[in-house]
């Protein structure tokens, strides 16, 4: 979208503003539906440390996530600029990858389609 949706601008504001996981949503950037829960950037930015730090290979850029780089953070009054799932994952045919879920962050901007609730995919 090359103008953010503002509900979905909106939806993304309240879950920064409560600190609260519980938000469910779906959806479509370049075609990947993805399906999660949002976090807010924070909580979120912890989780990936966490999971980085228990990585030898990869627990250098765990500092990367663990500190809030300077003006990359919508201050008070400003819009968000991304969605941050957690427990997500990207619907491919029958699968969800991961199966497990995981962390992502989207642009706002870049999401063509979406829906409150995450879809769980099933074979019957």
């Amino acid at each position: 979208m090359s103008n953010p949706d503002e509900l979905l601008v909106a939806i993304s504001a309240a879950v920064e503003s409560e600190r609260s996981n519980q938000m469910s949503l779906t959806v479509v950037v370049g075609g990947a539906v993805i399906t999660g829960r949002l976090a807010p950037e924070a909580v979120w930015r912890e989780r990936v440390a966490e999971v980085l730090k228990d990585s030898d290979r990869l627990r250098p850029f765990a500092d990367v996530f663990a500190r809030s780089p300077r003006g990359s953070r919508p201050g008070r009054g400003e819009a968000p600029t991304h969605l941050h799932f957690h427990l997500a994952r990207i619907l491919q045919g029958s699968l969800g990858i991961p199966e497990t879920g995981g962390m992502y962050r989207v642009a706002i901007k870049d999401v063509s389609a979406w829906t409150v609730g995450d879809l769980v995919h099933f074979d019957r």
